[in-house]
């Protein structure tokens, strides 16, 4: 195994067991400067990387990612791998939307051997937002007009 794989693997253990109390061994795979994006999110750093999560555990009850495959590049000096997941959970207050959706974390390993960025790819408009009472009431009816209708249906 490769020190490149080693981390990537140690990186998508520790998000699959990510708890409040295992935030630590998460930090521990990141570099400082470490970069974090998502359909709501873009921040640089420990701290700014550790308020996402923490934020996550402050607004989401029994949040989990299920690591379902991992992809690594096909460059054979690729530094990059692909985690396919799928998160869990329920909105802790209203409207209590139980979460279930599934996505990809691109991951970049650093020139110091830690993970350097970590970037989600997953569809937030019908996985997410789409689901809530207000927004998905508006929300629905845009995501049907963009859905391709074959014959027969």
């Amino acid at each position: 195994m490769t020190g490149t794989d080693d981390i990537i693997n140690r990186y998508a253990a520790a998000f699959a067991a990510l708890a409040p109390e295992t935030m630590d061994d998460l930090l521990a795979t990141v570099s400082a400067q470490v970069r974090f994006t998502d359909p709501f999110n873009d921040v640089t750093g420990h701290g700014a990387f550790r308020a996402i999560f923490t934020h996550m555990f402050e607004t989401c009850e029994a949040p989990r990612f299920h690591i379902l495959d991992i992809a690594h590049g096909t460059q054979s000096d690729s530094r990059r791998a692909y985690l396919r997941w799928r998160m869990s959970g329920q909105l802790r207050s209203w409207p209590h939307t139980r979460l279930d959706f599934e996505g990809m974390s691109e991951v970049v390993v650093g020139d110091d051997g830690l993970i350097a960025a970590h970037i989600d790819h997953w569809d937030s408009a019908s996985q997410l937002l789409a689901r809530l009472p207000v927004i998905g009431g508006l929300l629905r009816p845009v995501l049907r007009m963009f859905r391709v209708r074959t014959v027969g249906r």
